[in-house]
């Protein structure tokens, strides 16, 4: 398994505009600096405690991100060097960011997570919920955050079609709303569909096994 071999030919083949989350989660620092000495910088990772130990270990240049489902007694951890955190689904996890950002004396980007696959196990919030918490007063106080845009996972599937429609759906909601809130971030896409999510609109993939192989959870 070469990680940098895969990492540079899957970098060849992506449009200059799409950016590459590489996913690191239960992978050692070892592997991760193979990725880092060949250039790459933007890692992302799902649990906030091991994205923390990571970051003590790494160089300080590397940009985290927080790709998975956050429980907001564990943001203090991360707010001291998160760069963004894709699955925002809620307006009391938006103020606990704005709250633990606002005591580092930092402003830490977001991404609001909509729901588009059928999966029960996909967290996200509806269309509707996410205009309101954007339309919302308490949004407009936040000092310490900043939306830049949104984040979908479609349905784990082997029917494109549906993968397609779901990409779709959350690229027609993006660009209905991109101009009002200044958007400019749309992460779809992982692994087995990041082809179909850049066809789609996507500008932001998060990839790891094509990278780094499969996952050990042992």
């Amino acid at each position: 398994m070469n990680i940098a071999e895969n990492l540079t030919e899957l970098k060849n083949t992506l449009p200059s505009y799409v950016s590459l989350v590489a996913v690191t989660k239960t992978k050692p620092v070892s592997d991760i600096m193979e990725a880092y000495d060949v250039g790459h910088r933007v890692f992302g990772e799902n649990k906030i405690q091991e994205m923390e130990s990571k970051w003590r270990e790494m160089p300080k240049d590397v940009q985290w991100h927080m790709i998975g489902h956050v429980q907001r007694n564990k943001v203090k951890y991360m707010a001291p060097f998160v760069h963004l955190i894709h699955a925002v689904d809620s307006l009391k996890l938006l103020k606990e960011i704005n709250k633990e950002a606002e005591k580092n004396s930092r402003v830490i980007k977001c991404l609001l997570q909509v729901k588009i696959a059928e999966e029960d196990s996909k967290f996200g919030m509806g269309e509707a919920d996410a205009l309101q918490l954007l339309a919302s007063e308490e949004f407009k106080k936040f000092k310490n955050i900043s939306v830049i845009g949104l984040m979908g996972m479609a349905t784990f599937t082997d029917n494109e079609v549906q993968i397609t429609n779901e990409f779709q759906k959350l690229k027609k909601f993006y660009e209905q709303h991109q101009n009002a809130f200044q958007f400019t971030t749309l992460s779809m896409g992982m692994s087995s569909d990041y082809n179909l999510a850049i066809a789609n609109g996507s500008n932001m993939i998060r990839v790891g096994s094509a990278i780094f192989g499969e996952r050990n959870y042992n």
